[in-house]
């Protein structure tokens, strides 16, 4: 399967979350590329949308190789690949303190002053436009069982396969449409997979709150 651009991944992936319509959900995105994808689900699910952000940890000279990722009040750290690398533990603090000051920036761009959605008690559909490592997903369910929500669905269109079956270790749930057996990469999954800037994230929380 191929999607068009995250939006029609977005109204594929509300379709196979709709048996959640009924449990009070929430939808909370991973910012940047899973908003447009949150706001179909949460427009095919009539449920508020809100935006997790997450930063990935890079590894040394690597930066799109994570090694790790923190959100609000949590952090994941793939311990494996840190040692495979030899990522030292003053890179991971140094870079862990770097990322913590932009994830704070982000958190007031995109919301604007309003707080965070309240998830206590309701089922969370989180969502991102793909599943490579899994490692910015694993920080926002740390973040958010911190939270107490009744039920944490991960939903994505496409994922590696390994990185789906960790996630079920620590998710109720896992929805992905498509899981390649040779995935290399999320983008391949679509054709037009453009990066979504922070005027769009807006844009997307925006239209949200007024479906």
């Amino acid at each position: 399967m191929t999607f068009a651009d995250r939006a029609d991944a977005g109204r594929r992936l509300g379709a196979a979350v709709a048996r959640y319509r009924d449990r009070k959900p929430v939808v909370l995105a991973l910012r940047r590329g899973g908003v447009p994808v949150g706001l179909e689900v949460a427009r095919a699910l009539g449920a508020p949308l809100d935006v997790i952000v997450v930063r990935k940890l890079g590894a040394p000279g690597h930066e799109e190789l994570a090694v790790g990722a923190i959100a609000a009040g949590a952090a994941y750290v793939d311990w494996p690949i840190v040692r495979q690398l030899g990522v030292s533990q003053s890179y991971l603090e140094q870079v862990t303190a770097a990322e913590e000051r932009e994830l704070e920036r982000r958190e007031h761009a995109y919301r604007r002053g309003r707080p965070a959605l309240a998830v206590e008690g309701h089922t969370v559909i989180l969502v991102d436009d793909g599943l490579a490592t899994g490692a910015t997903l694993r920080a926002a369910i740390a973040a958010l069982r911190q939270r107490h929500p009744a039920q944490l669905v991960v939903a994505v269109p496409v994922g590696a396969p390994e990185s789906v079956a960790r996630l079920r270790e620590t998710a109720d749930d896992v929805i992905c449409l498509e899981q390649p057996p040779d995935f290399r990469a999320v983008s391949l999954a679509y054709r037009d997979f453009s990066a979504t800037s922070d005027t769009e994230v807006v844009d997307c929380l925006e239209a949200a709150r007024w479906s």
